[in-house]
């Protein structure tokens, strides 16, 4: 078998990381011939050394460097596993080149999925989702006529807050977001995950991925998170697919379709292959509603796929200024979907094209700058 080319955009990020990790369990499987990453040099330079690809950038290359990692490092696959709208133009090249792009860039599918997935039509490249939820949904569908798909579930994990009260959450600490309970992530999607827009911008992606409008793609709170997807038909059976907490699994699914890594031995622990402890007698799955009124993240996610256009967009990015100031200490935990709400209500939608989606990021990236400049100019309330 012939080694598949792999060129990786945003190689010492967290999900960059898992899949070097999965690449190097499998070197008969896997070359890696491009990568790409931002500031952590150091890292970036381990990682050449070890894994020799031909072309390499980082952010000093700026938008050249990753065209030229994504596009001219002769890669059959482009792992797009940068934050923000970075690697946007980048993605979109490859795909017009015909090369197949695993997509683990939430606000890319959010704020121009529509378009990728045209572009991807015509070149015949494909389009693999990275997020354990999509990849779930999109196993699940392997074979099944879409036009049969009445709705799918993603789960959420509910994140660190999910028994706390609105007002106990408003003031948390950046360490309280970021204790999440089953999952490894980079800090902003730890923290999306705490105010469940991590959620929200799935529930955005997978209208883009599958052709559902928002009100055909629900969401369930399932704290083990053990089940990742599910799909109901419209003859009543309902599809789901279930694996540990490891994001490594749906990296290798993306990496190796159509074929699957020989990667774990057969489980001799029917309970323990279905999320429970090894020698345990049972586990359940146990779901819940999503409570909107304690998490409004959620809320103006689906508001955002209603207005359609860019509004997606426009959300995507007021949401990574809330985070990024969340962080700095600028505003609070509770101000976060006030922040959002209010680049939406200023920014609004327009049509959507690249061009359109560039200037909406811009729109709202200001809008909530200022929204966080107003708060941290305000009096801090007495205790």
């Amino acid at each position: 078998m012939a080694r598949k080319r792999v060129a990786i955009l945003g190689a010492t990020g967290s999900i960059g990381r898992q899949a070097l990790d999965v690449i190097a369990r499998h070197p008969e499987r896997f070359e890696v011939v491009g990568l790409a990453a931002g500031r952590n040099v150091e890292l970036l330079a381990e990682q050449v050394a070890r894994f020799k690809p031909s072309v390499v950038a980082d952010a000093r290359d700026g938008a050249a460097g990753l065209h030229a990692v994504a596009c001219e490092s002769g890669a059959e696959i482009v792992l797009a596993a940068t934050d923000g709208a970075v690697a946007f133009d980048a993605v979109f090249a490859a795909v017009d080149r015909g090369i197949d792009v695993a997509v683990a860039n939430k606000e890319l599918v959010v704020a121009a999925g529509e378009l990728l997935v045209a572009h991807a039509a015509r070149s015949g490249a494909r389009l693999l989702p990275v997020d354990s939820e999509h990849s779930a949904i999109f196993q699940c569908l392997q074979g099944a006529p879409r036009e049969r798909v009445a709705a799918v579930i993603l789960t959420a994990s509910g994140g660190p807050f999910w028994e706390r009260t609105r007002a106990q959450m408003a003031d948390a600490t950046v360490d309280d977001a970021l204790a999440h309970p089953t999952w490894q992530m980079g800090v902003k999607n730890t923290i999306d995950s705490a105010t469940l827009m991590n959620k929200g911008l799935e529930v955005i992606e997978a209208s883009k991925w599958f052709g559902l409008p928002g009100e055909r793609v629900q969401v369930v709170v399932h704290r083990t998170s053990v089940a990742h997807g599910f799909v109901v038909f419209t003859d009543g059976n309902v599809v789901g697919q279930l694996a540990a907490p490891d994001m490594r699994l749906p990296i290798g699914y993306a990496l190796a379709y159509p074929d699957r890594l020989d990667d774990r031995p057969v489980a001799d622990d029917p309970v323990e292959a279905l999320g429970g402890k090894r020698g345990a007698a049972l586990t359940a799955l146990a779901f819940e509603r999503p409570d909107i009124e304690r998490f409004p993240c959620l809320r103006l996610a689906y508001a955002a796929l209603r207005l359609g256009g860019t509004a997606p967009a426009v959300l995507s990015a007021a949401n990574e200024v809330a985070v990024a100031a969340f962080v700095a200490g600028e505003i609070r935990f509770g101000d976060i979907p006030n922040c959002i709400e209010t680049a939406l209500d200023r920014v609004g939608s327009s049509n959507l094209s690249l061009d359109a989606v560039r200037a909406a990021d811009r729109s709202a990236r200001d809008a909530a700058r200022a929204f966080v400049v107003d708060r941290a100019a305000r009096p801090t309330r007495s205790t």
